[in-house]
């Protein structure tokens, strides 16, 4: 059977706008969307409820191909489920990465607990194994965590753009619009979902501050550059269409002239500046780790800079951070000139 995941959005806060159906009946494949709608009434976010639905698409492909079925029965799953699917994966030609592989083993093993209450013993016991996790920086006690099935993972290193390459995609936008949105990402940090989703009414533009909706709902009240003040300016002025609309940023010609920009539209607008400009590596998220490059450069706290881009944990900033050789002894021989420790006089 062909299966896909649907968008139905419904006004119902305990049933999940995404549905996995089967594709040419429309039958929902129900242990899935029982799941969906369980971490819906949870209140997750609805970008996460859709990569929830995404995972769990795949899972249910790979076992009606094993199993000829998309039903599941208790009696199914056994130690060497998780196990099988993790080596379906690896075998792929190209082989999916680590992450991707963990990220879907997690939600297929959450899910198959939370639907099937008499599963949990057999799915892959062995592999959960109990032991103490150091605290996050060294700080406080150590906490007993579990180990589950992952496989390993590459260190993300994501290499800033340079100014040459800045200057060279920025040069490519000619609307105050666009030039506002590249604005936000690479003054404010913000991210592409976050730029989406802002509204007339969360720009404070004498105050020199922006209200971001933030990631799962945790707003926070940031700071705006001089610069980006002057394009939000100039884009609410010369560009944005007057219409009692909410959303800051819309579509500017067109039947849907006035509606808030699209996923695809942002999509499609950086994919253009890049092939016109030939910088490949501009994309939304770069522009996010050249924001967090700058201000540490600038001499920002990790402290601050995770209030700056969102973090609920201190962790995801370290992400961005990337020092260079040149940097580390740049650093050094500043320390090493403050003189910080008097150096002992050698007899002579």
């Amino acid at each position: 059977m062909k299966f896909r995941v649907v968008h139905q959005p419904t006004p119902n806060p305990a049933r999940s706008p995404f549905r996995v159906v089967e594709q040419t009946t429309g039958r929902e494949v129900e242990w899935v969307n029982r799941y969906l709608d369980f971490e819906c009434l949870r209140r997750v976010a609805d970008l996460t409820l859709r990569s929830y639905a995404q995972h769990l698409l795949h899972f249910i492909r790979w076992w009606e191909s094993v199993h000829h079925t998309d039903v599941i029965v208790p009696e199914a799953l056994t130690e060497s489920t998780l196990l099988d699917y993790v080596r379906f994966q690896s075998a792929q030609e190209p082989a999916f990465c680590g992450s991707t592989i963990n990220q879907r083993v997690a939600v297929a093993d959450r899910a198959l607990r939370a639907t099937f209450p008499g599963a949990p013993s057999q799915i892959a016991p062995g592999l959960q194994v109990s032991y103490w996790r150091r605290a996050p920086m060294g700080l406080g006690r150590p906490a007993p965590a579990v180990s589950r099935l992952r496989v390993r993972e590459p260190k993300r290193t994501i290499v800033p753009l340079s100014v040459d390459e800045v200057a060279r995609f920025w040069s490519s936008f000619h609307t105050s619009r666009d030039l506002a949105i590249v604005g936000l990402m690479l003054l404010q940090g913000l991210r592409s979902q976050e730029v989406r989703d802002l509204n007339r009414d969360d720009l404070l533009l004498p105050e020199a501050q922006i209200r971001v909706p933030g990631k799962g709902n945790k707003p926070r009240l940031l700071p705006l550059a001089p610069e980006a003040v002057q394009l939000l300016d100039h884009y609410l002025r010369l560009e944005r269409p007057d219409a009692p609309t909410a959303p800051l940023f819309v579509s500017l010609k067109g039947p849907a002239r006035g509606a808030r920009m699209t996923p695809a539209g942002f999509r499609s607008l950086f994919r253009y500046h890049r092939q016109t400009t030939g910088v490949i590596l501009a994309n939304p998220h770069r522009f996010r780790h050249t924001f967090a490059s700058d201000m540490l450069r600038g001499g920002v706290s990790l402290p601050a800079l995770m209030r700056l881009m969102g973090h609920a944990h201190i962790q995801t900033t370290l992400i961005y951070v990337h020092v260079t050789p040149l940097e580390v002894y740049q650093q050094y021989a500043r320390a090493v000139a403050q003189h910080i420790r008097p150096i002992p006089v050698m007899p002579s």
